[in-house]
């Protein structure tokens, strides 16, 4: 592991960050969001007591914890503590909706800024399921194109501005528009170089579009068992019900979980549903409902950018509670030599 963390400080990497999928975050089922514009500190005291629930409950299945950052960190400076590169967590709410995942996006960005980091700077970024496509949308926001960052700032503003009022309430998302729109312009006033990203992403399911402006280095790791007579970079749909709780072709919800299967946040929640339904034509307003079980017949494994590694973890130990239909396997430590080696022969020439 010290020689893949050599690998990781020779080509520039200063910070790792892991991020989580859906469901294992602060807020899954977009209850706090509207706590949040009135009593904030609340909010955030509610949504760190829920994840460490999750963390106490989950562990490392289908989830980066305290503990595991901390090992990944140790295992890279081996005995030499000068040689240390940060690896700490991002969580973020995990709604399996588009609102959610650009909340994160949004986020994500504003923390990244305040790194500070040089321009040839590297920051290394994890994300396990749906967190790959968090990280597609802040490859969109990050391409320098002014109508896609007005376009989705647009859209997403009954979310984080009060219609009619124009009283803004998350003021983390103005923040970060202005940030955006003063780096593209190249005004005087532009905001300091932002690192260079380089995203890997476990199980992601494809739904979003990347915008190859908007990152360094981009790898994707699926967990997928070639199956005989399929093609090996596909997989087979409909499954039988002892296939999923055998994870036996790999992972089901890299492969269930495309476009089409998000959950709608509550009607009660009306300004963070507008802000949903809106974000839905912009990101998705080409993609039928009608036509989900051919999207899913079509057994599609890889993206159509970045490096994908299809990976055959072998068959899954423990029940379906332990392997979530083969999404649970990429966070657990037994792997970390696998995965960061892999990352450093594919980014950094190991």
């Amino acid at each position: 592991m010290q020689t893949v963390g050599q690998a990781y400080r020779a080509a520039g990497v200063r910070q790792i960050i892991l991020a989580h999928g859906t469901f294992v975050g602060t807020d899954a089922l977009g209850m706090l969001a509207d706590l949040a514009r009135i009593f904030p500190a609340a909010s955030q005291t509610l949504r760190e007591v829920i994840k460490k629930l999750v963390d106490q409950t989950l562990g490392e299945t289908g989830n980066y914890t305290e503990e595991f950052a901390r090992l990944f960190e140790r295992s890279l400076a081996g005995d030499d503590p000068a040689a240390t590169i940060p690896v700490r967590l991002f969580h973020w709410s995990s709604e399996n909706s588009h609102l959610g995942r650009a909340e994160a996006a949004v986020r994500l960005i504003d923390e990244l800024a305040a790194l500070n980091l040089p321009a040839d700077a590297h920051v290394l970024l994890w994300g396990h399921s749906h967190a790959g496509n968090v990280f597609a949308i802040v490859s969109q926001l990050l391409a320098r194109d002014r109508q896609t960052v007005e376009a989705f700032f647009t859209a997403a503003k009954p979310f984080y501005r009060w219609p009619i009022l124009g009283t803004i309430d998350l003021p983390q998302w103005e923040r970060v528009r202005q940030w955006l729109l003063r780096r593209y312009d190249h005004s005087p006033s532009e905001p300091p170089p932002f690192p260079q990203l380089d995203l890997v992403t476990f199980g992601t399911p494809i739904r979003y579009g990347w915008n190859e402006s908007g990152y360094t280095q981009l790898m994707h790791v699926v967990h997928h068992r070639p199956q005989p007579g399929v093609p090996p970079y596909r997989t087979t749909f409909p499954p039988t019900l002892d296939e999923v709780l055998a994870a036996e072709q790999g992972d089901y919800v890299q492969q269930f979980g495309i476009a089409g299967t998000n959950l709608m946040p509550s009607l009660l929640a009306w300004r963070t549903w507008w802000a949903d339904w809106r974000l839905d034509r912009l990101l998705e307003g080409a993609v039928s409902p009608r036509d989900l079980i051919a999207r899913l017949r079509s057994g599609r494994r890889v993206p159509d950018v970045g490096t994908t590694l299809l990976v055959n973890y072998g068959p899954m130990p423990g029940d379906i509670t332990q392997h979530h239909a083969g999404h649970a396997i990429y966070t657990r430590r037994e792997w970390l030599l696998f995965h960061a080696e892999e990352v450093a022969k594919v980014f950094y020439g190991l």
